[in-house]
């Protein structure tokens, strides 16, 4: 990563970026509540907002949809992860049921075709986590954590987001810190009552002196987890701490973190599909609860496969989603000659890799089929308590007589490094009875995508309890299918293993000078801002380019037996010695123009209108989209995806109320690879809706809700034009969110309550998978000064629901496949501020 240093040292730093005003605003997140003070009583209403736009100003003047979700109220949430966080953002759509990381989101019906958040940009404190949020396998939400550390979470959807950050036409999401501005801190320990999960947090902030300030916390964290796996899946943790120097006009903060964590990724589980495609029926198996149980077992401890440079290896399976972080950056912020400049700095060493058991299909036992020895075919145990047993009945294996056929995924991020700089100025003018304020600024980010993408294939039963086994089999005539359960120690599809296995070294290096004008007068402020993005794409890819040219099979003797078995047959390797160059340039031009009048104190009205872009990264290479001879792009725009947004609506603010309405249209291009096909696409979106947030609070009592509708449909596809006018898989018409709760001296109590109606489970639109709605629960008692005991119930009424189903119609023989949300799981912890 030395050489990204180097390339930032040469970097033109002297040239001019946006910030907020005359005098920017600075937001010092630091008003959690202690455990003797209420959030009602404690926590101030913030008037000023930051993130997407070129100055901090009150909601009601700029002509953006914006949300802020505080430390307090996330903590009655009880989230298990920053997804169950960020699900209570209005207009914005969370598929949180993969675990910590590599979960799928999406703003205002923009298209989901794969993992991770394309068009919109998680951020920690102002510069993203990852250039690019969507990166295959190793989304960004693996490398960030919520914790005690951080004061508040600011969303915009839409408007100025795409001309104030690269790569998020759709919106951002920034995780703001505590900086020490309010002196003191807390620890907590939570613990999980009927699972185990055990986690240990702190903070703590002070002033070193009148001008410097301190801020220090983590968490460290250890157990099974909500699902029943049978091992120790989550386990490490985080530390951060900043240092902020305040001078006249400004200050300077130096902040840096450490993430060391890993934690289980949950993919698709056995369902039985039942009924019709408008109506189907969802339930478990016997002995497989799809809330509770998984794929991942005690007896399936390792992964034996090939590595990056070909050599045999095993990985533990309970590394799952493992997260590696060292960063450290620098803020800044002070006037010069009437103008304020800001400067954002951060440099991130990260790698890690992630590891999930996924299902490739499911047959029943009582029927196998020709790959696993077909009629007069048998099962036996490879591993587990009864290893070596021939299973006499295979079709009521388990009760369930349930069998899959499992891809054991294992990617490599063997560096992620990035470096990001944002250095921007503004400065506000007296013209004509009125304010302008101008803004220019220049964004610089050097991305690393090193990863290398390994697979093995096996059979495995379908038993709760984290007690599944992987399973031999053989033909009519006693010849072994499987080796140890393996079927292929690659990925076993389309008779060519390793088509698949690949590798990617690729460099982004990203240039944006941006800027702004916002001229306000009386009621009225109108304004307009312009980014233009400029990318050069250096680097080599190893493995597949879908032309059947750079792979073939490539046996190897796993177990030294001197004998290939059929298994080890099916293996491949990396064409290490025939790279794929990467070698192309792509530059867009975004840009936004709003308005906004104030008719009065309470209430504004605005409109908008943006057209962004998101560069295309990972995911169109080895595709024909970049050419595999020279690695040159096969047309200019093939480079990045359009979105073009038409927004308006009003908000309103009152003393015990606020109501907030936006109306929204979006345009949008996709070129992507679908999630669970791996196949490319190439497609057009409209989507169009409202989305309503709003708040009430009357004594003690208060509520918070969202409501967002959508109707999104797939205007084109090159490829598949039988889907035009199909609505995108798992778009519902309506997402929604409602927290009621009451507050006194002693104690809180209250609901947070989340849901979603029905949507198609693929884009074909055959099957339903149902609408549900998931309630949680809370209580914080305050016994004595600055003690808080707390219980939290996630999914109160155990119920069953699914981001992802891999179905198109009701299967005849009931076996399905997808990601359910997790169970019932109820949590205390313990709180002492000090």
């Amino acid at each position: 990563m030395n050489k990204h240093l180097l390339l930032f040292a040469a970097a033109p730093l002297a040239l001019i970026a946006p910030a907020a005003a005359a005098k920017t605003v600075t937001v010092e997140a630091d008003t959690a509540p202690t455990a003797a003070e209420p959030a009602a009583q404690k926590e101030v209403e913030r008037e000023v907002f930051t993130t997407g736009v070129a100055k901090g100003r009150d909601p009601l003047d700029s002509a953006t949809s914006t949300s802020v979700l505080k430390a307090g109220e996330i903590e009655k949430l009880g989230a298990r992860s920053l997804s169950e966080v960020l699900r209570n953002i209005p207009g914005i759509r969370t598929e949180s049921s993969t675990g910590e990381g590599n979960s799928n989101y999406t703003i205002r019906g923009l298209p989901l075709a794969s993992g991770g958040s394309k068009y919109m940009q998680i951020q920690e404190d102002g510069l993203p986590v990852l250039e690019f949020s969507d990166i295959f396998n190793v989304a960004s939400d693996i490398f960030i954590r919520y914790d005690f550390n951080i004061g508040q979470v600011e969303a915009i959807r839409g408007g100025s987001a795409s001309t104030f950050v690269s790569n998020s036409p759709g919106g951002v999401i920034n995780l703001i810190s505590r900086t020490g501005d309010t002196e003191g801190g807390a620890v907590a320990f939570t613990t999980g009552i009927g699972y185990d999960s055990n986690r240990l947090d702190f903070d703590y902030g002070m002033k070193l002196s009148d001008t410097l300030r301190m801020h220090i916390g983590g968490f460290y964290r250890v157990g099974e987890g909500p699902r029943d796996v049978g091992f120790t899946a989550y386990k490490g943790g985080q530390l951060k701490f900043n240092v902020t120097k305040d001078f006249a006009g400004g200050y300077v903060r130096l902040h840096g973190k450490w993430l060391d964590d890993r934690s289980p990724q949950y993919v698709t589980v056995p369902v039985q599909i039942t009924g019709t495609n408008d109506n189907p029926e969802y339930a478990s198996f016997a002995n497989f609860d799809v809330r509770r149980d998984s794929m991942l077992s005690s007896n399936i401890t390792g992964l034996v496969t090939r590595d990056g440079n070909n050599n045999p290896t095993a990985y533990s399976t309970s590394e799952g989603m493992h997260a590696k972080v060292k960063s450290i950056g620098l803020e800044s912020q002070f006037d010069l000659g009437g103008w304020t400049i800001t400067e954002r700095f951060r440099y991130s060493a990260i790698s890690g890799s992630t590891l999930r058991n996924q299902i490739f299909s499911l047959f029943s036992g009582a029927a196998l089929p020709a790959t696993a020895g077909g009629a007069g075919g048998t099962l036996s145990y490879a591993n587990g308590p009864n290893a070596g047993q021939v299973i006499a009945n295979p079709a009521n294996l388990n009760g369930n007589g349930v069998v899959g056929n499992m891809l054991l995924i294992r990617v490599n991020a063997n560096s992620l490094d990035n470096v990001s700089n944002d250095l921007r100025a503004t400065r506000v003018w007296n013209v004509g009875g009125g304010k302008l304020t101008t803004t220019a600024g220049v964004y610089k980010s050097l991305q690393t995508i090193d990863t290398t993408w390994l697979y093995t294939n096996t059979y495995q039963d379908a038993l709760g309890g984290g007690q599944s086994s992987l399973l031999n089999a053989r033909d009519a005539s006693g010849t072994p299918i499987t080796q140890d359960g393996y079927v292929a120690f690659d990925l076993n599809v389309g008779g060519i293993p390793g088509q698949y296995r690949r590798a990617f070294d690729v460099d982004y290096n990203v240039t944006a000078p941006y800027g702004s004008l916002n001229f306000h007068v009386g009621p009225v402020a109108i304004g307009g801002s312009v980014r233009y993005d400029i990318g050069k794409v250096r680097g080599r890819l190893f493995g597949s380019d879908l032309g059947g040219g750079r792979v073939g099979t490539n046996p190897f003797d796993f177990n030294n037996d001197g004998v290939i078995s059929a298994a080890e047959a099916r293996t491949g390797a990396l064409p290490l010695s025939r790279p794929a160059p990467v070698n192309y340039d792509y530059d867009y031009v975004s840009y936004s123009t709003g308005i906004n009048w104030r008719i009065s104190e309470p209430l504004a009205v605005f409109a908008r209108y943006s057209k962004g872009a998101r560069a295309g990264a990972d995911k169109i290479l080895f595709t024909p989209s970049v050419s595999s001879v020279d690695g040159s792009l096969v047309e200019p725009g093939a480079a990045y995806d359009t979105v073009t947004q038409l927004e308006g609506g009003f908000k309103y603010r009152a003393a015990n109320a606020t109501l907030n309405v936006t109306g929204f249209l979006a345009d949008t291009t996709d070129r992507n690879i679908q999630g669970g096909t791996g196949l490319e696409i190439l497609r057009e979106y409209r989507a169009y809706g409202a989305e309503v947030e709003a708040s009430y609070r009357t004594g003690p009592f208060s509520v918070t809700g969202g409501l967002t509708y959508t109707s999104a449909e797939i205007r084109s596809d090159s490829r598949v034009p039988t889907i035009n006018g199909n609505t995108p898989r798992h778009q519902p018409d309506f997402i929604f969110q409602l927290t009621p709760q009451y507050d006194s001296e002693l104690a809180t109590v209250g609901f947070n309550v989340v849901g979603t109606t029905s949507s198609y489970a693929q884009d074909t639109n055959g099957l339903k998978m149902p609408g549900f709605t998931v309630v949680n629960a809370f209580l914080q008692y305050r016994p004595i000064d600055r003690v808080q005991l707390m219980l939290n119930v996630n999914n109160l009424f155990d119920t069953i629901g699914f981001y992802d189903i891999a179905q198109n119609a009701v299967p005849a023989n009931g076996l399905g496949w997808g990601r359910a949300i997790n169970g019932r799981t109820v949590s205390t912890s313990l709180r002492f501020d000090f």
